[in-house]
């Protein structure tokens, strides 16, 4: 059996794994109502109660397909393959759509998922296209691929999550990383920056600077990451540079002492950086 061979052979629990993720997510998620007013689909619904519908039926449509994917047999599940890669053909349709009609808002492509419309929510959707296709190719069911090339299996499980941690929404990348550091422990164990001022104290400290009244305009977002480095904690937001046609989204990131709080700093010294969200490139800030 060839590499190409297997890997359509394995796609369908593959793809199934993220369709089932996501539409979890968007079918049994407590918060997915708040946060489908965020989203392009609210204005293209006219209306945050109708695309937190609309995201509730897309989560059960995802979850009929992964087990389709799951229990069927490649001979039948080449409809729900078809259907997979009609789906993420939609998918990038809306984020195209997107980014030019609400380019700050979100997609609500998963739960939870409230920063802008950026690179990894295009390459999700084509990876469910290419899913989709892959699962009309299959010659051999899943189960009976899998037990006779179980290191190949295993490695394309791998290849799957790693993709999966790197496509993920800044919230599941914010709970890897607690997890990387519960696991590895915090590389900054032992110093002053540790535990000592609380995060919110420099949010807190943050949002009185001068430094945030200038920046804060791009801003779009609640704080969506955190970590400490060389003494310094960088705080990140997701925002908007620009307006029209032009505007396109950006990460906001501001660097304080890691051991400043409001009882021993005043006038706060602030780092202000804008990256595109996008290329990574950094954007001259004139807001």
């Amino acid at each position: 059996m060839s590499p190409a061979t297997l890997a359509v052979d394995l796609a369908a629990p593959l793809l199934a794994g993220v369709l089932g993720t996501a539409g979890a997510g968007k079918l049994f998620g407590r918060s997915a109502p708040r946060p489908a007013s965020r989203t392009a689909l609210a204005r293209l619904l006219r209306g945050g109660a109708r695309a937190a519908r609309a995201l509730r039926w897309l989560g059960a449509l995802e979850l009929l397909l992964c087990a389709a994917l799951l229990a069927l047999p490649p001979s039948v599940s080449v409809a729900a393959g078809g259907a997979a890669a009609a789906l993420g053909v939609g998918f990038l349709g809306y984020l195209g759509y997107a980014r030019r009609a609400a380019p700050g808002s979100s997609c609500g492509c998963t739960a939870g998922d409230d920063g802008p419309v950026g690179v990894r929510a295009f390459v999700r959707a084509a990876a469910v296209l290419a899913g989709g296709v892959a699962v009309t190719l299959a010659e051999h069911p899943w189960w009976t691929t899998a037990p006779h090339r179980p290191a190949a299996t295993a490695g394309a499980v791998l290849v799957a999550v790693a993709g999966a941690v790197v496509l993920a929404p800044d919230r599941w990348r914010l709970l890897w990383r607690r997890l990387r550091l519960r696991l590895t422990g915090h590389p900054l164990d032992g110093t002053r920056a540790v535990t000592r001022v609380p995060v919110t104290a420099t949010v807190e400290l943050l949002e009185h600077s001068l430094a945030w009244q200038t920046a804060s305009a791009l801003v779009r977002s609640a704080l969506l990451d955190h970590w400490d480095d060389g003494g310094w904690r960088i705080l990140q937001y997701a925002g908007v540079h620009g307006g029209g046609g032009a505007a396109r989204p950006v990460v906001v990131l501001f660097a304080l002492d890691a051991a400043a709080s409001r009882d021993a700093v005043r006038e706060p010294a602030v780092r202000v950086s804008v990256l595109d969200a996008d290329t990574g490139e950094a954007v001259a800030l004139t807001a």
